[in-house]
Order: structure tokens, then C-alpha cells, then sequence
């Protein structure tokens, strides 16, 4: 005859807390499409069909991640057509010699950085409130605040941004420890700046 056992507080309280974890989980479900899509997993990788997959990790995603993809799409820069991107790799070859040239005397305030930079020919982009672009290519400005111990911090440097066409950009900054270069294509939210973390 089956007999029914209490159930028992530390029981209760397990299947508590996976109750609220499971209901608080970040993101919703969304079909993929094509162009937010997760990226294909690697050959001898579950799917999530598989028999022993978990249904939250994310194939092709850090760490197996949920939903990696969908909450870093802001962070993919776009596509660029193959001879914009060897425009903005030329660009970014003219670029590079200036800000090494900056870095090596120490010198990386926005303002410097940027009459090097006009000295190459580049106008000043030029914007509405509104975000109508008014003209020019060059956006040269400050580092962005970060985070450090209690508060925000904005470090010495500057972040350079040059759009090359539509779909083309060269991105650079230039700091205490280092600086770089890059051609990249335009982010979503951030034109040529690669946009910060979050959530």
C-alpha cells in the first residue's frame, strides 16, 4: 500500500528557490531569424534536440550562455561590402603612424588627437540634435566612463571614429598603455563606436 511522505522544509525551500530562479530567468523566448539568428554550433557539439542538451545553453554562444546572441546583437558591427573594407583598411593604415607617432610622446588629449588627424585631410562630422548628418567623417572625443571601485571613472585617452562609407568605419583610441586601430563595419546603436556592455 503507497504511503505519502512529508515533505520536508529544506525539500520545500530547494524547490522553492528553483522555482523563482527558473521564473526570473533573463529574456524571453523569440524565434531566431536570419539575421539575429544563434550562430551554428560547432561539429560534435549538442543541439538542443539532442538527448542530454540543456535547453538553456545556447549553441555557439560564451559559455553556453541563454540567449547570447539575441542580448549582444547590439555589439555586431554590420556587414561591409568587400571594397569599402579595403577603403577603411586604407584608412585605418593612414591612421595608425598618427596615433602611434601621439602615443609614444605621451600625448593623447582629444584635442591634439584630432588636429593630427584634420592634418590628414578628414572634416569633422557634424550632426543634428536630431541625428541628421550635416557632413564631414571624423568624430574625435574622450574615453568613455567605466566603473572602477566605487564609482565612475573617465580615463586619459581618446576614441576616434571615421566613417568611410555606409557600411564602413575605422575605429581607434589612443591611451596611457596603448592604443589600436581598426576597420570595422557600423554597430546598430553606436554608428562606428563599439557600443559599452549591458543588459
Amino acid at each position: 500500500m503507497p504511503t505519502s511522505r512529508p515533505v520536508r522544509p529544506a525539500s520545500l525551500t530547494a524547490l522553492t528557490l528553483a522555482l523563482v530562479t527558473a521564473l526570473s530567468a533573463c529574456g524571453d523566448l523569440h524565434a531566431s531569424t536570419s539575421r539575429t539568428g544563434a550562430a551554428p554550433s560547432p561539429s560534435g557539439a549538442s543541439s538542443p534536440s539532442a538527448p542530454g542538451a540543456s535547453p538553456y545553453e545556447e549553441p555557439g554562444a560564451r559559455d553556453g550562455a541563454p540567449h547570447y546572441h539575441e542580448n549582444n546583437a547590439y555589439r555586431r558591427e554590420g556587414d561591409m561590402t568587400p571594397a569599402h573594407e579595403t577603403d577603411a583598411r586604407r584608412e585605418a593604415d593612414r591612421i595608425r603612424p598618427v596615433l602611434k607617432r601621439l602615443w609614444e610622446r605621451r600625448t593623447w588629449d582629444p584635442a591634439t588627437v584630432r588636429a593630427a588627424l584634420l592634418r590628414l585631410g578628414y572634416e569633422e562630422e557634424r550632426v543634428t540634435k536630431d541625428g541628421k548628418h550635416l557632413g564631414g567623417t571624423l568624430t574625435v572625443t574622450g574615453m568613455r566612463a567605466r566603473w572602477k571601485d566605487d564609482g565612475y571613472v573617465t580615463p586619459e585617452g581618446t576614441r576616434v571614429a571615421l566613417r568611410v562609407h555606409d557600411d564602413a568605419c575605422v575605429s581607434a583610441f589612443v591611451q596611457k598603455s596603448n592604443f589600436g586601430v581598426r576597420a570595422n563595419g557600423l554597430y546598430p546603436e553606436t554608428g562606428c563606436f563599439e557600443p559599452p556592455y549591458g543588459h
